[in-house]
């Protein structure tokens, strides 16, 4: 199994043998390691794999095998020194001492070096430290993990499935009846009145439509509404 490909979380990452390959992707998956806490078991490990040495949770075997050489461009196959020194940088102290520095040339380890420097002999029993509260996946490692469901039953997951809104519970003192009452009553005081309905509605309106002659019914029709019905207010049929 390679660094890159693990198994469903959450499943120790079991690494027999990886040769190595772009730095970005193992700094990638590196940090979905760190951001899961997932655990990393390490056989063997070449070039970019060895940022595997920079997580809390990796083990090595007395009997594996690293080694540790400058990145290089790919292209043409020049001494990347940036990259070469964010490799260096990432592993533990005394295993920075111990290389000294990175050259083209491969620098070896073996697991029983790893372990007297530090490392956590995988056949030692795992210390387990209790937290006050789990930890929280930030929304990339989410969506590591739903793709790797997805994946397991042969879809292609598009993203992560959302959260539900997180409730805020604030506590407060009930009112009691007198408060209410009280409350409602001033909000009542203060609402501004509506105005006064006139007594008789022949008052309320002192502007009057001017009277619209309407052209005289057709000799021998039939008028369909009512005598009494107008279709404005004030305006009546002209006498001709």
């Amino acid at each position: 199994m390679s660094y890159l490909n693990p198994p469903p979380a959450p499943a120790p990452v079991i690494v027999t043998k990886d040769v190595g390959g772009l730095v970005r992707d193992y700094e990638a998956q590196t940090e979905y390691y760190r951001e899961t806490d997932r655990e990393v078991r390490v056989h063997e490990c070449h070039s970019a794999c060895t940022l595997a040495l920079s997580l809390p949770n990796v083990c090595v075997y007395p009997d594996s095998i690293f080694k540790f050489h400058q990145a290089y461009n790919l292209n043409d196959k020049r001494t990347d020194f940036s990259v070469s020194r964010q490799l260096f940088d990432s592993y533990p102290p005394a295993v920075r001492a111990r290389l000294g520095t990175l050259t083209r040339k491969f620098k070896v380890l073996s697991g029983k070096e790893l372990i007297a420097l530090g490392i956590r002999d995988c056949n030692a029993p795992r210390i387990m430290v209790a937290r006050a509260k789990p930890q929280a996946q930030p929304p990339n490692a989410i969506a590591r993990v739903w793709s790797n469901v997805m994946s397991t039953f042969g879809a292609k997951a598009t993203r992560a499935p959302s959260r539900p809104p997180s409730t805020t519970l604030v506590a407060t003192r009930q009112q009691s009846e007198a408060e209410k009452h009280r409350t409602m009553d001033h909000v009542f005081a203060a609402a501004p009145l509506p105005p006064a309905r006139p007594n008789s509605l022949s008052v309320a309106f002192t502007q009057t439509m001017p009277t619209i002659a309407l052209p005289k019914v057709i000799d021998g029709a039939q008028p369909i509404l009512p005598a009494h019905f107008l279709a404005y207010a004030m305006i009546a049929r002209a006498e001709h």
